[in-house]
């Protein structure tokens, strides 16, 4: 007989104070069994709170979100990883379906902005046409059916971190980051590999509500520009 799965909930941060306080105490420690805070740098106590909480507390040594899972993910006990945005865009309520349907036996279970009656809050135009013209080429190009390929919040197995080798330096990404000024995370490029890979994956509905707190860390034409490379990149790339 197999043993349960057990699950990380990852929250990077970067100067989240006034969110965190909100958006913290309403994850129940039942939920997950573990809570990993990566911190990229904050100084305005946003670490500090979050280890008066109990919390598991990593400082990251390079910056940007990428690094971040690439640092911290050694530190998850879990077999499952949950990430999760800690600025109000993620909802702490959609954790425990999340986790109930990774035990159906999935590798990756996204919460959609874009399934059923799901919505964003924190979208406007720009951001929200870019959202579904990258999700639609994603599909197009990697034979997909994600409703949100390019989400923060989501759960996958830990193993798939080393199988998609998803912490590979790629020199063309870095020119790409350097080039254009913007550091890139990895959850597009999960979602194409896993769909490459044909690994079983779904979408839940899960709105996205307005963030409380602090500014957006990407501009939209880098975060497009440097999009637009990955998935060029794992285009290329195919097998």
């Amino acid at each position: 007989m197999s043993s349960p799965l057990t699950f990380t909930l990852i929250i990077p941060v970067l100067n989240e104070l006034e969110a965190m306080k909100q958006i913290l105490p309403r994850i129940s420690r039942d939920w997950v069994d573990q809570v990993l805070v990566i911190d990229g740098g904050s100084v305005d106590g946003s670490a500090d709170y979050a280890r008066s909480l109990g919390y598991d507390v990593y400082v990251q040594k390079e910056k940007g979100l990428r690094a971040a899972y690439r640092e911290g993910t050694e530190l998850a006990r879990g077999d499952v990883l949950i990430t999760f945005s800690p600025d109000g865009n993620s909802l702490a309520e959609k954790i425990p379906p999340l986790v109930e349907k990774m035990k159906e036996g999935y590798d990756m279970v996204i919460v959609s902005r874009y399934k059923d009656d799901a919505h964003s809050d924190d979208d406007d135009l720009v951001t929200g046409f870019g959202n579904w013209m990258f999700t639609t080429l994603i599909n197009l190009f990697f034979r997909a059916r994600y409703t949100d390929a390019i989400v923060m919040f989501r759960a996958y197995r830990k193993q798939l971190i080393a199988d998609l080798k998803m912490k590979e330096h790629i020199p063309f990404m870095e020119w790409g980051e350097r080039t254009l000024g913007t550091l890139s995370g990895w959850e597009p490029q999960m979602s194409m590999r896993c769909a490459k890979a044909r690994l079983k994956v779904c979408d839940i509905p899960g709105d996205e509500p307005r963030r409380i707190s602090g500014q957006r860390k990407i501009t939209p034409w880098r975060s497009g520009a440097i999009m637009s490379l990955q998935i060029l990149y794992e285009f290329v790339r195919r097998s």
